[in-house]
C-alpha cells in the first residue's frame, strides 16, 4: 500500500476505473504550508540512482525514484530460468571512471572487478593487434607513451599506416577550445574527418571498427565531434586510458543494488515496474506543480506529484515520455529530442560443450558485416558465477544490429559459431552451444549522428524544475569528462541532475562530481596557445587568424568548390 510518505503529499486518492487506478496527489488547501519538497527520478539506471543519491545527500525530504525495470539497473536486466540475471551487453570500467570507483569506495563494495586485462582485435583475416596493460608501462607524455607501448603488438597495421593520424592531432587540440568550434566539427562526420585528414585506408578501417564498439555506429554516421570526444577520453588523453577492467557479476546485482539499497536506506522511495509515459503541470514558476504519469505492470494508470523532476531514462524512452506530454513538446530543448537517432544491439550468451580458452578473456571482431560491430567475451575468465564451470560460457554482443535484427536465433548463433569466433580459435568451430540466451535491444542506445549536439539535452533545461541525466545528455566544452555511451558519464551527469535540482527546491548541493584526470601539461599548453592566438586575433583586427587544423580547412574547401 502506498503511505503518505510515499509519494510525498498530504491526501492520497485513489480512483478505480476498471482496470485503470490513477494515484493522485491532492495538493494542500489554499493558505495551508507545504512542509516538505519532493522530487521524483524517472528512470533506475546508472543516471536515476546517481540523481537520487545527490537529492537525498542534500536533504531533500521526499525522493522517488520510478523504474520502468523489475531489477536494478534500468531495463538492462533480465531474467531468464527464474534464477539467473543475465544483463544484456557486457560493459567495461576504464581507468577514468573516478565517480564510480569512488562510490565503490564509499558502499564497501567487496573486489567488484577484475584486474586490468588485455584486449585482442580480430577482423576475418585473423589478429589484429593485443592491446597490452598500458598502465603497467612507465609512463610518457601522451599519444607517445600508447604509440610506443602497442607498437610491437599490431600485426597488419603497419607504422607508416599509424603515422597518417598525425594530422588528427592538430584537430583534437582545437574541436572543443569553444561551443563555435566544436558545432562545426559536429556538423561534420567522424568520415568527413578521417578522410579530409589524409589517414591510410588500412588506419582509417581500424578507427571504423573502433568508432563501432565505442559509439556503435560508422564514422559516417557520427558526429566528428562526438568521435573525437570518445577517442580522447577512451584512448587519448592519457597513457593508461584505454585500460579497462570488467565487474565479477552483472552490473545490476554487484554495483547498482548496493547503490539502490543505499539510497532506500535514506529515505528514497524505489517504485519498480512503472513505466512513465506523460509529464503535466499545475502552477508557473517555482510553484509549479508537476506530475508524472506511470502505468505499472498490471496496466493501471498512477500518477506522481513532484517539485522537481529529473528524466534519467535513455533516448527512446524520453521522446516517448515527449510525445505524449503537450507541456515537454511546446519546449525547444524537448521537441529537438524527436530528431534524434537511436540504435539497435544485439546481446547473445552462449553455453558450450566444452571449455576453450581465447587468448584474451575481452575481444573486439570487426569488418564480419558492413556497419555493424561486435566483442565476444570469455565469462568464465571474468565473471565468478561461471568461473568453476567445465565448459565455456561466452558473451557475444552487437552494435549497430539492425542489418541482423531479422534474424532468427538458430541463424545468429550459428552465423557466431562458424563465422566469427573461428577466427580468435578454431576450436570453436566444432563446438556445440547447449543453451543460448539471445536478447534484441531495438533502440536502445544515442546515435551521435552529425548535427546531434544541439538536439541533445543538457543537465539543466530550459523548463524550471526538469533536469535531465543520463549518457545522452548534451556534450561540449564545459560539460563533464566522460563521454559517449559509458557508465561514468550516466552516473556522473546523474550526480550533477540531483545537485541541480536540489538546488532548484533551495537545498545546498552536497555531493561532488569528480572530473577525470586533468589534460597533461604539453595538451593544455598547446590549445592556451591556440586560445590566445585566436582572442588576439579578435582584438586586433588586422592580425590574421591562425591557420584552421588540416582536416577542418580542407573540409572547408571541399564544399566551397
Amino acid at each position: 500500500m502506498l503511505s503518505k510518505r510515499t509519494i510525498g503529499v498530504e491526501q492520497v486518492c485513489s480512483i478505480h476505473r476498471g482496470n485503470r487506478l490513477t494515484v493522485r496527489a491532492v495538493t494542500p488547501r489554499q493558505g495551508q504550508l507545504q512542509a516538505t519538497k519532493r522530487a521524483v527520478v524517472i528512470g533506475g539506471g546508472w543516471a536515476g540512482y546517481g540523481s537520487a543519491k545527490s537529492l537525498l545527500a542534500a536533504g531533500v525530504e521526499e525522493v522517488v525514484v520510478l523504474d520502468a525495470s523489475q531489477n536494478p539497473g534500468g531495463l538492462a536486466s533480465t531474467s531468464t530460468n527464474g534464477t539467473t540475471i543475465i544483463e544484456p551487453g557486457i560493459k567495461g570500467f576504464w581507468a577514468q571512471y573516478a565517480n564510480i570507483y569512488q562510490l565503490v569506495d564509499e558502499l564497501c563494495i567487496p573486489d567488484p572487478f577484475t584486474d586490468w586485462t588485455a584486449s585482442a582485435f580480430y577482423s576475418p583475416q585473423g589478429l589484429e593487434v593485443k592491446a597490452p596493460i598500458l598502465g603497467l608501462q612507465p609512463r610518457l607524455p601522451t599519444p607517445l607513451g600508447s604509440f610506443i607501448y602497442t607498437n610491437p603488438y599490431f600485426t597488419r597495421l603497419p607504422i607508416q599506416d599509424r603515422l597518417t593520424a598525425l594530422p588528427l592531432i592538430s584537430a583534437l587540440l582545437e574541436y572543443n577550445l569553444d561551443e563555435a568550434t566544436y558545432s562545426k566539427y559536429d556538423a561534420m562526420s567522424a568520415y568527413e574527418l578521417f578522410r579530409s585528414a589524409g589517414i591510410s585506408q588500412r588506419l582509417f578501417e581500424f578507427l571504423e571498427s573502433m568508432l563501432l564498439v565505442i559509439l556503435f555506429a560508422p564514422s559516417v554516421a557520427l558526429s566528428a565531434a562526438a568521435s573525437l570526444d570518445a577517442l580522447y577520453f577512451f584512448a587519448l588523453a592519457h597513457q593508461q586510458d584505454f585500460d579497462v577492467r570488467w565487474c565479477k557479476g552483472p552490473v545490476g546485482a554487484t554495483l547498482l543494488q548496493p547503490l539502490m539499497e543505499s539510497t532506500r536506506q535514506k529515505g528514497c522511495t524505489i517504485m519498480t515496474g512503472r513505466r512513465a509515459t506523460h509529464v503535466m503541470a499545475e502552477g508557473s514558476g517555482q510553484s509549479t506543480m508537476y506530475r508524472i504519469a506511470t502505468t505499472n505492470a498490471s496496466g493501471q494508470v498512477e500518477e506522481w506529484a513532484a517539485d522537481a523532476v529529473v528524466l534519467a531514462v535513455g533516448v527512446k524512452a524520453l521522446q516517448g515520455i515527449v510525445q505524449k506530454s503537450p507541456l515537454l513538446a511546446s519546449i525547444p530543448t524537448f521537441a529537438g529530442l524527436m530528431n534524434l537517432g537511436i540504435i539497435d544491439a544485439i546481446a547473445v550468451r552462449l553455453w558450450l560443450d566444452r571449455r576453450i580458452v581465447p587468448e584474451s578473456p575481452s575481444n573486439v571482431l570487426a569488418g564480419f558485416e558492413r556497419n555493424v560491430g561486435a566483442t565476444f567475451f570469455d565469462l568464465n575468465a571474468l565473471q565468478d558465477q561461471y568461473r568453476d564451470e567445465e565448459n565455456s560460457v561466452l558473451e557475444v554482443d552487437f552494435y549497430g544490429a539492425s542489418s541482423l535484427l531479422p534474424m532468427t536465433d538458430d541463424q545468429l548463433v550459428e552465423r557466431i559459431m562458424n563465422h566469427y569466433l573461428p577466427t580468435a580459435n578454431t576450436a570453436y568451430a566444432a563446438a556445440t552451444v547447449l543453451n543460448r540466451s539471445v536478447v534484441r535491444v531495438q533502440g536502445g542506445v544515442t546515435a551521435f549522428s552529425p548535427g546531434s549536439h544541439h538536439y541533445l539535452p543538457p543537465v539543466v533545461t530550459s523548463l524550471p524544475g526538469v533536469f535531465c541525466a543520463g549518457d545522452c545528455v548534451r556534450q561540449g566544452p564545459g560539460s563533464h569528462g566522460a563521454k559517449g555511451l559509458c557508465q561514468e558519464k550516466a552516473y556522473a551527469t546523474g550526480l550533477q541532475a540531483g545537485n541541480a535540482a536540489a538546488e532548484f527546491l533551495g537545498f545546498t548541493p552536497y555531493t561532488p562530481v569528480l572530473e577525470p584526470e586533468e589534460d597533461e601539461q604539453h595538451i593544455r599548453a598547446a590549445r592556451e596557445a591556440i586560445k590566445t592566438l585566436r582572442d588576439a586575433a579578435t582584438m586586433l583586427p588586422g592580425l590574421p587568424l591562425p591557420t584552421l587544423p588540416k582536416p577542418l580547412e580542407m573540409i572547408k574547401q571541399r564544399r566551397r568548390s
